[in-house]
């Protein structure tokens, strides 16, 4: 395996989830900071530790900021904290103490609210509270105050921050199309100069993509969850359904391509013959223009508008998938051809199309 491939692609989708969690963390840090500013400051608290770690946890570092989440994550710091200060008060601290504390904490929370965010926070901050001194962090009521102060901040910030649910299921698509844009250029530019390197690095593209369509999928998914139960947002519904079916369609077309660059790399192998170069250079230049028409179903997701033109240039590359005219004397190619027609309808449907349309394109065989 080619592990400096490996580590380019990491590190390009690596720097692609830094640009998207650059502004949520930043939002999140200045909520910290506030919280912290408000605790110190304006309520004289020496230490308070639990009102920026509750505006950090509540905000996190991704885009999910709808307010029901912040608040469901800040009610549960506030509820772990405030139950841990009281009952530690109570019965001290200690191995068993931690154990009660813990289930009174997640008990309380399961009846407050069924979020298990909230549970889960819960419980965590009363650990805490059980094996964290006092005095550490400025006095009981303090610490319950600092929890308080934190999560008002989250969902302030929460509220006034940009909630768009599409932007980062949006952001995801363009890289994930990217990536299935990169891997169909290098193995187009590997049968044009039977080269074994180039297919075998689109290979590598093709294995490392695999994260960036899961988070696609699953970031699709979430925000249709939060847009179903968000008066605001519900009306982007349609929207995020689109996104979530080109997910599922993206991804397939990814796999599909993996097992074209696996057989391609074989078929480079076979003796050099004219037919067999007339061929490849054919293939070649039809995986070129699927290519730049995955770019432009890749910059219409990203950015919205009609798949329409996409459709129109898609259907132009299917056109061109007769396995028996683009390589009349070479059984190996037409196999790559054939292959290249369940990815082309499996870009169709990612556009927008209907199954049956998809293949309408197709050459009848």
């Amino acid at each position: 395996m080619r592990f400096d491939l490996v580590l380019r692609a990491r590190g390009r989708q690596g720097w692609a989830r830094v640009r998207r969690a650059a502004l949520p963390v930043l939002f999140a840090s200045v909520a910290a900071g506030i919280a912290y500013a408000v605790a110190r400051y304006g309520l004289n608290h020496p230490f308070p530790f639990f009102a920026p770690a509750s505006a950090w946890i509540a905000l996190g570092f991704t885009a999910d900021r709808q307010p029901r989440r912040v608040a469901e994550l800040a009610i549960g710091v506030a509820v772990g904290v405030g139950a841990g200060d009281l009952l530690v008060h109570v019965i001290g601290a200690g191995a068993p103490q931690v154990a009660v504390v813990l289930m009174v904490a997640v008990l309380l929370a399961r009846f407050i609210d069924r979020g298990d965010l909230l549970a889960v926070q819960a419980g965590v901050q009363a650990v805490v509270i059980v094996v964290l001194p006092a005095s550490a962090s400025g006095g009981p009521l303090n610490r319950w105050l600092d929890a308080v102060v934190g999560g008002v901040v989250a969902l302030i910030v929460a509220v006034l921050s940009p909630q768009d649910p599409r932007r980062r299921v949006r952001s995801l698509a363009g890289e994930g199309m990217r990536e299935v844009s990169e891997v169909l250029a290098a193995l187009s530019t590997g049968l044009a100069g039977r080269r074994p390197e180039d297919i075998d690095e689109a290979l590598v593209r093709g294995r490392a993509s695999q994260p960036v369509l899961d988070q696609w999928r699953a970031a699709a998914a979430a925000a249709r969850d939060a847009a179903r139960v968000s008066p605001a947002f519900r009306r982007h519904l349609p929207v995020l359904g689109e996104l979530g079916g080109a997910a599922v369609h993206a991804d397939r077309a990814m796999r599909n391509t993996r097992v074209l660059v696996r057989r391609a790399r074989t078929v480079i192998d076979q003796p050099a013959t004219a037919e067999l170069d007339a061929a490849l250079d054919a293939l070649a230049e039809l995986l070129g223009e699927l290519r730049l028409a995955v770019d432009d179903l890749g910059a219409v997701l990203a950015g919205g508008g009609s798949a329409a033109a996409v459709r129109h240039r898609l259907a132009q590359v299917a056109q061109g998938t007769d396995p028996h005219r683009l390589a009349p004397q070479d059984w190996h190619v037409q196999s790559l051809v054939m292959l290249v027609r369940s990815l082309v309808v499996d870009l169709e449907e990612a556009a927008g199309a209907e199954p049956e349309e998809a293949r309408a394109w197709l050459p009848e065989l």
